[in-house]
Formats: structure tokens, sequence, C-alpha cells
């Protein structure tokens, strides 16, 4: 093989790889083990896992423990759909087709915009991609404007994508756990692309949603939500607050946690945006029988259009995952979606109550929030988070984790802990967290 391609030895394969970052050596491993011995290692070291199940789980920051019906599980799990892969030849693959179709027909219902793709990646790199599509429509090259309040996360992937790219961006600091209209107006002109805000935001707050899409149209500028799927059945749908861009991570809609991924993004626009939106778009026609039949209606990659004119490098969809968000919505339905909402609301303020009370702890902001919240902690967060995680329950993450920020409303990101609060917690596991804490 080494004489067919060109080369004398294995080592000449690995030439461009510098000798610092080679391996010296055997690798570190354990000796060979029989069948018996491996599965009963690989058994110990699973069983080391903790999960949602053995522990209470209030752990926020745009990753969330929701209940996910059997069903999903079920469906989902079904080979036709478990191991089908991108559709290459589309019209091959019909119930994948229907699967998507029914996925972007629920997203556009649940955020109030007339387009949906088939889903991108997950949150982070659907708000990028939706900023880039907004240079596209706009024509503007020059600012990219996006609020403090705002994943601190999905800010880096952002901030990693405009590396080699003309647009500036520019953040809004975020002082008191919501940004001040004013503030964006401020920092538009008519050179801004677009002004992107999420709604509840990273502190759980809610924003001045209508207020904020106003500022950014009076330049011009497009306006980018970044919304929780599960608050719209409470509050406005980014549809009815005026965003021509909504953007989501769908993980809370029948995804598990899962160790941090994969997971869904969700991208919705208005319908005049279509043929400058990523990733696939599917669409119905008739066949030669007059039977109705699903199509590859769009899809603006490079694999399939001229380079030049390819809307996103991002080249599939999270098809599975999207069946998840599918089965999920359509078991909900409006009422579901609105009491699961609900509960995540009146349980999550329940929580931030019975934790106020406690001497050394209090919201870190007065503003209204959804299910997720931020929370003071004098002695620090570390401190609070491992009292919490020796009485079995996981809060968190800590400011300081995601962040680079050290002040925030006048706090050390040392002392501010986010708490999130789903439908799936009972009011004994949160009397018991705030006796632990008290």
């Amino acid at each position: 093989m080494l004489a067919r391609i060109g080369v004398d030895s294995v080592d000449d394969l690995f030439a461009d790889v510098p000798e610092r970052f080679r391996l010296e050596g055997l690798m570190n491993l354990p000796e060979p083990l029989t069948e018996i011995e491996l599965q009963r290692a690989i058994t110990e070291q699973a069983g080391r896992n903790v999960g949602p199940n053995d522990r209470v789980c209030l752990l926020g920051g745009g990753v969330y423990d929701h209940f996910i019906p059997a069903v999903v599980d079920e469906i989902a799990g079904r080979g036709e759909f478990y191991t089908a892969y991108t559709p290459y030849q589309p019209e091959c693959s019909q119930g994948t087709l229907q699967a998507f179709f029914e996925y972007q027909s629920l997203a556009c219902e649940l955020t109030g915009m007339e387009v949906s793709n088939a889903s991108l990646y997950e949150g982070g790199t659907s708000m990028s991609e939706a900023a880039f599509m907004a240079v596209r429509v706009s024509g503007r090259h020059g600012k990219i404007v996006v609020l403090g309040s705002v994943h601190p996360e999905y800010r880096a992937v952002l901030k990693t994508y405009l590396t080699r790219l003309e647009s500036t961006l520019v953040e809004i600091p975020c002082p008191n756990g919501t940004v001040d209209p004013d503030e964006v107006a401020k920092a538009v002109d008519e050179t801004t692309a677009c002004v992107i805000f999420q709604h509840p935001n990273f502190f759980g707050c809610l924003e001045e949603a209508e207020a904020i899409v106003e500022k950014a149209h009076e330049v011009g500028a497009m306006a980018i939500s970044v919304f929780d799927p599960l608050s719209v059945g409470l509050v406005k749908r980014p549809g009815e607050y005026g965003a021509d861009i909504a953007v989501a991570e769908g993980q809370s809609l029948g995804v598990p946690m899962q160790y941090g991924g994969p997971y869904l993004g969700m991208f919705c626009c208005r319908s005049e945006y279509v043929r400058k939106m990523p990733g696939r778009l599917i669409g119905t026609t008739e066949d030669k029988n007059g039977k109705e039949c699903f199509v590859l209606a769009m899809q603006t990659r490079e694999q399939h259009i001229r380079r030049g004119k390819a809307t996103s490098n991002i080249c599939t969809n999270q098809g599975l995952l999207a069946l998840r968000a599918t089965i999920y919505l359509s078991l909900l339905g409006p009422e579901g979606l609105k009491e699961v909402g609900e509960l995540c609301l009146r349980k999550a303020h329940y929580l931030a109550d019975k934790l106020g009370e406690i001497d050394g702890l209090s919201l870190a902001f007065d503003r209204p929030f959804f299910k997720e919240f931020a929370l003071k902690c004098d002695a620090g967060a570390e401190e609070v988070a491992a009292r919490a995680r020796a009485a079995g329950f996981d809060l968190g993450p800590r400011f300081q984790r995601v962040t680079a920020d050290d002040d925030v409303n006048g706090l050390s990101g040392n002392s501010l802990l986010l708490a999130a609060v789903t439908e799936q917690r009972t009011r004994e596991e949160l009397d018991r967290l705030a006796a632990a804490l008290r």
C-alpha cells in the first residue's frame, strides 16, 4: 500500500503533524481482557455516571431537564427513522421528507413566522447563521449588534465566525439582567445589519422585545430573536412582536440532555427572506399520477449550487432530533404547551420565593422571569452549589464558568448562580432544597 501511494513508511503519512504533537511509544492502555472481564469493567465505569434520574436537576444555561413522553422514544426509535441519513436523493425518502415538512409546519406555528427550514445544528450556530443572513438581506457589512444578555456561548460562536469576515461585532453591556432599549438605540446606525436579543435571556429575564425590535427597525436593521420554544405558551411569539428571524435551541422539545448534544437548531423567518435562508426547505407537490408528494424544494448549499451563491457551509440538518420535536409538539398541542409553560413559571417563582427567604441568598435581578433565574450568593456561587450537591441537588451553571465577564449588576461573577425549574420538579423537592440551603 505504501509503495502504491508513493511513500517509504507509515511515518511519512504523518509528516505534516508537528513532532511535538506525535505520540511517542505505546499508549498507556491496560492489559487485554476477556469478554467477561471487559463487560464487567465497562459496566463499573458506566455505573459512575450520574443522570437526572439519580439526582434532582435544576441546571439551566440553555439545556433543561424537561419531561419526555415515552411515545417520543417509541416513534423516533423506529428503524426507518433512526438509521436514515440525509436524503441526497430526496424524492426516494418520502417518510423522512414528510417528517421534515411536519416539523417546519409546527415550527412556524410555534414562532408565528411564515417559513422554517428543516433545522440546523443547534442554537448557537443557528444564531450565527441568522446574523449572516441579515447581512445578505440588508446588504450591510458594518455592524452586528448583540445584547450582553444573550447566552455567552452563543456570543462566543458568533465572535469566532466573524474573525475572518468584514462585519464588526458590537456587544451592549447588560448590567441589570435586561438591556434598556435606549441603549440599543445608541448602538445602532445605518451600517447595522441586525440586532440580536434573547427573550427570555441568559439570566432567565424577559427583555422588552417589542421595544428592541422597534429600535432595530428604525435604522433599517433586522431584528433576530433567540427564544425558548416552551415560553411561547405564555409569552408572545417572535412573529407577534415583530422579529424578522427567530432562532432557538430545540433541546427542550423532547430531546434528552445527553451530555451536551447533539441538539436541534431551529430557524424561522419571514417569507420574503426565504431565498437568503440557510439549510433545507421541504415542500409539497404532485407526482405524475396526481398524488401529493414531498420534495426538497430548496437547498442553498455548495454541494447543490455554485459555491459563490451558497448561503451557508452548513451541509445537513438534525433530522432525527427534528422528528423528536415534531412528535413532542404534536403530543402537547397548544393547550399542552401552555400548561407546561405555566408549570415551569409557577414552580420557578415558588422556588425563588423560598430561596429569597434565606439569609445570604437573593434574586440577582428585579426583573420578570420565566423558568430560570440568577441567584446572588453572598457566600459565593460554588459554596452554594456544593451545599446543594451534597443534598442531592444540581444547581448551575455558575456564571463565571460560562463567561469571562467579572462584573454584572455590580456583582462579582463568583457570586452568581443560575437555577432552572421545569415541570418535572415537585413542591417536595423544592422544599427540600430550600431546607438544605437554609
